[in-house]
Formats: C-alpha cells, sequence, structure tokens
C-alpha cells in the first residue's frame, strides 16, 4: 500500500481538507459494502476492562471479524465481483480462521478514518496494509509486519529527468505528486521539497494519470503500488525501488494489521499464527498472488518500526 504519512488522523483529516479527496479511494461495490458496514457498526462490541481485552473470546462467540479496509489494490479492497479480497483480508482470513472465527466482515472506509474508525469502535481490526510507524503506535497496537517496503517513483518513459530519489527530484525541481496521506510527502520534505508545492492525488491511479497527462513528471509510491499499476501504461515507467532516508539513514518500511491499544490478548495471538506462517513459507504464498516478492517478505518487529 502506498502507507500514508503518519496515518495520524489529524493529519489526515488536516489534508483531506486542504487537498481534496482521502488516500484511497474506494473501488467498484465498496459503497453498497459501506452502507453494510455502518449498519453493522452498532454492533460492534465495547472495549472491555478486563486486562488484556476480551475482543478474541467474543469474536469467536460471533463467529465474525469486522475489518477495516481502505479500497487499495493491492492491499484491501472489493473486487469487480463484490468480494473482499487483497494481502491484507485474505492473510486475515487464514489467520482469524485458525483462531476460531470463521467470518470477516469488510467494512470500507477512506484510509485517514481507520484509526479512528477502530478506535470508536467501528471494526475490529485494520486489514489494509498500514505501514507501523512511530505516530501510528502512539494510536493503536500492531501485529508485527506481514511484508517490508521501498519506494519507487512512476516517470515517463526513459526517465528524461533521470529521477532515482527525493534528492534526485528536489535538484532537478521536477513536479511532483504523491497521494494523500502518503508517507512519502514526508520523505520529499525532509528531502527539501516544499510541501505545498506537492500536487496531492487521491491514489497511485490518479498519480499514474498526472504523469501521463504531463501535470507533473513523477509520482512517488510504494515500489508494489507502482510497479503494478504501470503495467497497464505505454507512457511510462517505474523506477528501481530505493530507500527513503529517515534523519539521514536509509528506512525501509514495515506494513501490519492494526488493533485497539487495550487488545493485547488478540494481538498476541494474531502474531502467533503469522510467525507459524512466516516459518512455513505460507506467508509468501498468500501474498504472492497480489505481486509481493520474496524480497517484500521481513523479519522486522512492529516493535522496532514503532521506534520501541
Amino acid at each position: 500500500m502506498a502507507p500514508p504519512l503518519g496515518n495520524d488522523a489529524k493529519e489526515a483529516s488536516a489534508e483531506v481538507g486542504k487537498r481534496g479527496p482521502s488516500r484511497r479511494s474506494l473501488l467498484a461495490g465498496v459503497a453498497a459494502l459501506g452502507a453494510l458496514g455502518a449498519a453493522g457498526c452498532s454492533r460492534v462490541a465495547t472495549a472491555s476492562g478486563t486486562e488484556g481485552g476480551d475482543l478474541l473470546d467474543r469474536l469467536k462467540a460471533q463467529g465474525v471479524v469486522r475489518l477495516g479496509i481502505a479500497g487499495e489494490i493491492p492491499f484491501g479492497y472489493i473486487d469487480k465481483n463484490g468480494e473482499l479480497t487483497g494481502e491484507a483480508p485474505e492473510l486475515a482470513k487464514v489467520i482469524f480462521k485458525r483462531l476460531g472465527v470463521d467470518s470477516v466482515q469488510p467494512v470500507p472506509t477512506e484510509f485517514g478514518s481507520l484509526i479512528p474508525g477502530l478506535n470508536s469502535q467501528q471494526f475490529d481490526v485494520v486489514a489494509a496494509g498500514m505501514y507501523i510507524n512511530a505516530e501510528r503506535c502512539e494510536q493503536v497496537i500492531f501485529s508485527d509486519p506481514d511484508y517490508q517496503m521501498l519506494d519507487a517513483f512512476i516517470v515517463r518513459k526513459g526517465n528524461p529527468k533521470n529521477l532515482h530519489d527525493y534528492k534526485d527530484v528536489v535538484e532537478s525541481k521536477a513536479k511532483f505528486a504523491t497521494g494523500t496521506g502518503y508517507a512519502e510527502i514526508q520523505y520529499a520534505v525532509d528531502a527539501g521539497y516544499k510541501e505545498s508545492d506537492i500536487l496531492i492525488v487521491p491514489d497511485q491511479v490518479a498519480g499514474l494519470n498526472a504523469v501521463e497527462a504531463g501535470r507533473v513528471d513523477v509520482f512517488a509510491g510504494t515500489a508494489l503500488t507502482t510497479r503494478e499499476v504501470v503495467k497497464k501504461s505505454a507512457s511510462t515507467e517505474v523506477t528501481e525501488p530505493f530507500a527513503p532516508l529517515v534523519d539521514g539513514k536509509p528506512h525501509v518500511d514495515g506494513g501490519g494489521f492494526a488493533f485497539r491499544p487495550t487488545e493485547t490478548k488478540l494481538r498476541d495471538a494474531f502474531n502467533v499464527e503469522l510467525h507459524k506462517m512466516k516459518e512455513s513459507g505460507e506467508l509468501f504464498r498468500v501474498l504472492k498472488p497480489f505481486g509481493f516478492t520474496e524480497k517484500e517478505m521481513t523479519d522486522m518487529t512492529a516493535k522496532e518500526l514503532c521506534g520501541g
């Protein structure tokens, strides 16, 4: 997922207000499912005072877990047949089944609303390939990451401005775009790009369109989403993946599942199954159909990515 900047609710809301649509546009079929999710919100159990939470027990009793998704291919979306899919929902189906919860129900929302929606009980888990970072870790708890990810650029064929990292974008004075709430906003700003000059678009498809139309020279996103979207384009290409600099050092992002801070028992049980899948190679087999490679498998932990 070209994951967002901090995934902080305040930042995301501010970006939406200033620059338009939210980070991840919902795809076909989401509106109907959104209505279904909204109708079910009142049935989401409230937080327990039990130490570590008792949500897993309640989910087992209900037989269904509600997944917050944000309509981004390949992380979590509704396909053309109206079915829930994506790397995070497919992984969630496997793990929750093994935890004794047979069904998953999507609750589509905008990316910037995922953490507020989780903490206000609108769904039980965020299953959107969300990047794990310090800002988000102040609001939710994460599973260990199920993937790691570098950045890449969408540029015109031949890469006429020779853009390979954020420093190149700044030095060439290229017209730069990325998505609403993307982490790439801050990476560009840290490299010296003026934030007010960044064109913010809803998602990677809109970014591709902006490059194709000549409105910008480059669109920044995750290596996975950029390489997948340019397959449909004859006039653009994707650059080699690279690690953005954070505090002057190359930084590799990782994405995982988010849980309410009180639900450590559920998060820990989820992690146990996730690590079994990593060790057996099953995790890669689940993620591979969505474009993930072995290079994007990871042994990083949420604690590392949270900065702890």
